[in-house]
């Protein structure tokens, strides 16, 4: 059995081999999904194969002989590319410099349902597609059956680890070892109204004829400092764990009975493992519209956008809608993919062992910006 060992960089092409203002495009992104309209707009108008096409190519010509320096650095094998505005030009370069069949070029959509067409190109010798639905989109924009896997959406190793079980985990986090637990995901940036909702779930899972505690919440603030500050600020009747950016995410989706959270596709994908219902309260129109049906057809969860109703769907399900509660979980579980990261990286192992070896001068021979 032939096993290869690898030698792997991490490199944001955009940021590192570009000016402004593709290198600030995680800056833009956040501004434009917090104004949510100017994103929608421009997601859904860059759609149009004519029009990203043409923007790219301009993009290119400004940039490629950044790109062609990025791999005459690093000499890859193997290209993963993981963002949607990164197929096109890294691929041109290789085939205008007849790297092609040397270079190994694989495509990981990191999107669940909806996805944006720059995410597919026919050239790549796999595309990995994180649902049915994204594989019958590749299919229809141009890639062949034999381009594409479904293996679902890759997630961080730990949630394909077996975890301690929920008491255990409890104990770990110093949880109330015996009242069910939401977890209430307020992102990474700590956006949304989680502090609205927080107070929503407290006044529900609170029994005001006996004076004591139905649930427990479990409030994720990511970086948001003054978000962290505000809801710890409270008096609360009820269990209340408040956290910043968290690194063991695992653990606490392990300790917890169902979830809220807006609809990004890695934390579907993460409940889902973990077997969680999931109440989502928000999208980010475009590529997360898509993931509200995957969630709520499928039966494992709910959609709403008012804090009191879904304070009211979560007392329902710790007390009297305990069987639903259980559905859901189970559906969740259905839909859960595991194993996707791994068998991505088998599969790309697998392409590697079949490419001819990769000891070849790594020369560029024509100029990228004479051919556009």
């Amino acid at each position: 059995m032939l096993i290869l060992k690898f030698q792997i960089f991490v490199k944001d092409v955009w940021k590192e081999y570009t000016g402004w203002p593709l290198n600030d495009m995680e800056g833009q992104y956040k501004f434009m999904v917090k104004h949510v309209q100017l994103w929608k707009v421009a997601f859904h108008s860059t759609s149009p194969k004519w029009i990203h096409s043409v923007y790219l190519a301009a993009v290119a010509a400004y940039y490629a002989r950044e790109v062609e320096a990025g791999l005459m650095e690093y000499k890859p094998d193997i290209i993963i590319s993981v963002h949607p505005m990164m197929q096109h030009i890294p691929l041109w370069v290789l085939k205008w410099q007849g790297l092609e069949k040397k270079v190994i070029f694989v495509t990981v959509i990191t999107d669940l349902s909806t996805c944006h067409p720059t995410w597919f190109h026919p050239w790549v010798n796999r595309c990995y597609c994180s649902s049915e639905e994204v594989a019958k989109k590749a299919l229809l924009e141009g890639l062949e059956e034999s381009q594409t896997r479904t293996y679902g959406l890759p997630i961080r190793p730990s949630f394909a680890r077996a975890v301690l079980v929920k008491d255990e985990l409890r104990k770990e986090l110093k949880m109330d070892p015996d009242l069910p637990a939401v977890l209430l995901m307020g992102g990474g940036e700590g956006m949304g109204p989680v502090k609205k909702t927080a107070k929503a779930l407290a006044e529900s899972l609170y029994d005001k004829e006996n004076e004591k505690p139905i649930g427990q919440i479990v409030v994720i603030c990511g970086r948001n400092k003054n978000l962290v500050a505000s809801v710890e600020a409270i008096e609360w009747k009820i269990p209340v764990k408040v956290r910043g950016f968290e690194t063991i995410m695992a653990k606490w989706m392990g300790a917890c009975d169902c979830i809220i959270s807006k609809a990004g596709p890695g934390t579907i994908a993460e409940a889902l493992i973990r077997g969680l219902p999931i109440i989502l309260n928000d999208y980010i129109p475009g590529q997360e519209k898509g993931n509200v049906p995957y969630v709520v057809n499928n039966g494992a969860g709910v959609f709403t956008r008012s804090p009191k109703e879904t304070a009211r769907i979560v007392a329902g399900w710790f007390t009297t809608k305990q069987d639903e509660l259980k559905t859901m979980s189970e559906n969740a579980l259905k839909l859960a993919n595991p194993e996707a990261v791994f068998n991505i990286v088998r599969d790309i192992h697998e392409l590697a062992k079949q490419r001819e070896p990769g000891n070849f001068p790594y020369e560029l021979t024509s100029s990228f910006t004479s051919i556009i």
